[in-house]
């Protein structure tokens, strides 16, 4: 008897420290749950429910309707994508190239340290500090602005011309274009910063084989290396077209609110400044709420087959 007896009180010593392990890890994450219950699943419900609801709180379709019929915010939508994707393909690809440049290209080493330490800051620097700091730089008295102005040149004829005046050129760093390139500022790093990764993922065995096979680097590149990349690559451009989508503080900053944004305009529906109807402000901010989602979810699927490849 007092054989028996043995295993099973350790078996219920060792059952107690096993619950006891499960509640500190438990313990551990509980505040990252708390946090996403106050700030997204409780916001969201609410959210839900209010583009669903009049200001008298009851059950409305409006709302909805308004955000699908509204010539205004039908072009606000129009315009938030559009800067989306423009921004989204050109840091792509500008992203790619520095990432390729520091991980499997010909770049000094200590340029990758650099390189990587400015993306991890540059991805991460918006709103008004980035506003000023373009407003400061290109604005229309902004050192690099003034400094073009002043290189002119004079004819024989005495008629002094400046070439590189950027505003007599077109040029408005308070227009679409403008915001454009204040936005490329934090969506090229970004880029960086998801596919370096893939690119180190990328296996010296692979480009060997192809040489061995007789296959250039375009033929590696085109039949091996972009097959592998190419979830990455549509992944992390996913991710550039939701940050810009979802952008606010720095049009907001740079602009003042005059480009037809979605995130501005919800601001101005909830904040009442120009527009009062904060349902209405809801009910947009679902339509970005259900973009952003397929956006995740697309992301997210890319990123396991990129995984699974790189593993494999």
């Amino acid at each position: 008897m007092a054989e028996t007896s043995i295993p099973i009180k350790s078996s219920k010593v060792a059952d107690r420290s096993y619950t006891f392990d499960s509640l500190k890890n438990w313990v551990g994450v509980l505040p990252f749950f708390l946090f996403i219950l106050i700030f997204l699943i409780l916001p969201s419900t609410n959210l839900f429910i209010g583009a669903f609801q009049d200001q008298g709180g009851h059950f409305t379709l409006a709302n909805v309707g308004i955000v699908l019929s509204d010539p205004f915010v039908y072009d606000a939508y129009v315009t938030s994508l559009k800067i989306s994707v423009i921004t989204s393909i050109a840091g792509g690809l500008f992203g790619f190239f520095v990432a390729y440049a520091i991980t499997i290209g010909n770049a000094p080493r200590w340029m990758r340290g650099i390189l990587m330490s400015f993306s991890g800051l540059a991805a991460n620097f918006g709103g008004v500090p980035l506003a000023f700091a373009f407003i400061a730089t290109l604005g229309c008295t902004g050192f690099i602005s003034v400094f073009l102005n002043q290189i002119c040149f004079s004819s024989p004829a005495g008629i002094r011309t400046c070439p590189f005046d950027i505003y007599k050129a077109g040029f408005n760093l308070y227009s679409l274009a403008g915001l454009t390139l204040c936005y490329l500022y934090f969506q090229f790093p970004l880029m960086v910063l998801t596919i370096a990764p893939a690119l180190e993922g990328l296996k010296r065995e692979w480009r060997e084989a192809s040489e061995n096979l007789g296959g250039s680097s375009v033929q590696y590149w085109w039949n091996v290396a972009l097959p592998i990349l190419w979830p990455s690559i549509l992944g992390s451009s996913i991710l550039l077209f939701a940050s810009a989508f979802g952008a606010y503080a720095t049009a907001q900053a740079l602009t003042g609110g005059f480009i037809n944004l979605v995130t501005i305009l919800i601001g101005d529906e909830i904040r009442g400044d120009v527009l009062n109807n904060p349902n209405e402000g809801y009910a947009l901010a679902l339509g970005m709420i259900v973009v952003m989602a397929v956006c995740v979810a697309a992301y997210t699927i890319l990123q396991r087959r990129t995984v699974r490849w790189i593993k494999s």
